[in-house]
């Protein structure tokens, strides 16, 4: 009778620790439904929804499974598949997290992965629209280091021909000494190719050095639009 009283009392004992592990310890204030969920829209959802070509994280069902994976691909930096070092350079498209959303999303993980109140979610959320393909007149070929016969305004950069998981750091060199960091690209995965579009169009005059493409890899300076296109 005692051994079936232990027992039973183990049994007890183990439903409610059960119960209690089956429930997160919430330990912050951010929710999935005011702030992370606003940062999955901005900066994943362009792949990560219900047609896109990864699995769908739109909703916090969707994501709740997934949230010690993405703590994890956002702080090494993974995930979103921007694939340049932030900061090198600046990009109207970036699609890079933040230092703070990063802090955000690994403070909710680590925090309970709190739902929080329905009433934050934004009601139509709406997905950013990719990048339009760059125009293939007047793109400037770059391997190897290459000097401007002619001015030319960049307004973005398109990786074409890199190997995978290679990184490189593209400056240019102005006839003055000036020197302009344009791209510093990261582990490159061709699977995630899109064009770095400059926040701002780029002057380079003649003169100007090209460096930090190594053969042979080429990437491709795109023009400014309505700026007429020149070999260099």
């Amino acid at each position: 009778m005692k051994r079936l009283i232990s027992i039973l009392v183990f049994l007890s004992v183990l439903s409610v620790v059960v119960k209690v592990r089956a429930h997160d310890v919430i330990t912050t204030k951010l929710t999935w439904n005011r702030e992370i969920s606003r940062i999955v829209t901005l900066r994943c959802a362009v792949c990560h929804h219900p047609s896109g070509r990864a699995f769908s994280l739109m909703t916090y069902a969707e994501a709740r499974p997934w949230a010690v994976a993405i703590k994890e691909e956002v702080l090494s930096r993974r995930m979103p598949p921007w694939g340049a070092v932030k900061g090198f350079g600046d990009f109207r498209n970036d699609q890079g997290l933040t230092a703070e959303q990063i802090e955000w999303i690994t403070a909710w993980v680590g925090g309970g992965v709190p739902e929080g109140d329905p009433a934050d979610l934004e009601s139509n959320p709406k997905i950013p629209e990719t990048a339009p393909p760059p125009a293939a007149t007047g793109q400037l070929v770059v391997t190897g280091d290459l000097r401007l016969t002619r001015d030319f305004t960049v307004d973005g950069i398109l990786p074409i021909s890199v190997p995978d998981q290679q990184s490189m750091q593209i400056i240019a060199t102005f006839p003055d000494g000036r020197v302009e960091p344009l791209l510093w690209l990261y582990e490159y995965k061709s699977k995630f190719a899109h064009p770095f579009l400059l926040r701002t169009p780029l002057k380079l005059p003649k003169g100007t050095l090209i460096v930090g493409v190594s053969k042979p890899s080429k990437v491709a300076l795109l023009p400014a639009a309505n700026v007429s296109a020149v070999a260099p």
